[in-house]
């Protein structure tokens, strides 16, 4: 019953959002045809906004864009003038998913094993280098490890190519640039997951009853030690699927990382207001499957 409340509560949360990102774009300093060479008459610029429909008034314009909504039609570009926002989510998002899919494989499988290391060899050598490295993995930005991935593996080693979208190898380097930071973040989470039920009494009991510690650790503490992960890996899927803008523009990857950065700073309204709703169905839709899987992994959580 809850779940179904929480779907049913989607839209009208969905309707909000992408009424927040219509108005809040408008009334940002600037306009979509600033930045281009000053038209010879006034009478141009009117027809430029004639066409887009930027002349009428703003209850007119948005519900024009919930018309369009209905039929899957975000509008036009006032960026890309030869294409449909639709059209640029539909060439791009495959895209960015595959990359957001492969980096959030990386996180989730570097980040867990090196967390459950470091907690079960707590204090030791293990334990100070996997919290170093993790650590450091959250402190190195994205901006900083892609330049350095590109010298020492494109360049100077010539092991993977520089940039683009092509081959499996074309993949490697961003995917640790765009994963890195997140397998740092998981590992913390795993970490301190695992501590807080290491020394819990289902735990102790597992061993009173003369399981293995591999056994106890993997059948009874990993499951609610992962919980932490579970709730942090809803919003990080969805962050990477939508892409990475600094990832994607220094390995030239043409995913919607560029078009939304490249739109807020044009003032493209139909592609901003667009991506943020696409961002925002990805995120309420995996918070939902994280709330799935929190019952599934731990039967005691109830939901009212």
């Amino acid at each position: 019953m809850y779940f179904l409340k929480r779907l049913f509560f989607l839209l009208p949360l969905l309707l909000l959002i992408s009424f927040l990102a219509f108005v809040l774009v408008r009334v940002a300093p600037g306009g979509p045809f600033d930045k281009e060479r000053k038209p010879a008459s006034p009478e141009i610029e009117r027809n430029l906004k004639a066409k887009y429909h930027l002349d009428e008034s703003f209850g007119k314009q948005y519900e024009r864009f919930l018309a369009g909504l209905i039929r899957g039609d975000f509008g036009p570009s006032l960026k890309y003038r030869s294409h449909s926002v639709t059209d640029i989510m539909t060439q791009g998002l495959p895209i960015s998913m595959t990359l957001g899919l492969l980096a959030f494989g990386f996180a989730m499988g570097t980040g867990i094993p090196l967390g459950l290391i470091t907690a079960v060899r707590r204090g030791g050598w293990i334990d100070l280098g996997g919290s170093f490295l993790a650590i450091l993995a959250v402190c190195v930005p994205g901006f900083v490890v892609g330049p350095l991935l590109i010298m020492l593996f494109a360049i100077h080693w010539r092991l993977f190519p520089v940039g683009l979208w092509g081959t499996p190898a074309h993949a490697v380097l961003p995917v640790i640039a765009l994963g890195l930071f997140f397998a740092g973040k998981v590992a913390r989470l795993m970490r301190e997951g695992m501590l807080g039920v290491m020394n819990a009494e289902f735990v102790t009991a597992a061993r009173a009853r003369g399981l293995s510690e591999g056994a106890v650790i993997i059948k009874h503490a990993f499951r609610l030690a992962v919980l932490p992960v579970v709730s942090y890996a809803g919003p990080m899927l969805a962050d990477l699927l939508t892409g990475s803008f600094v990832v994607e523009n220094i390995f030239q990857i043409p995913g919607l990382g560029v078009f939304l950065v490249n739109s807020s700073l044009n003032r493209d309204y139909p592609m901003v207001v667009g991506l943020v709703l696409l961002y925002a169905v990805l995120l309420l839709g995996l918070n939902l499957v994280v709330d799935m899987a929190y019952r599934w992994l731990d039967p005691r959580v109830k939901y009212d």
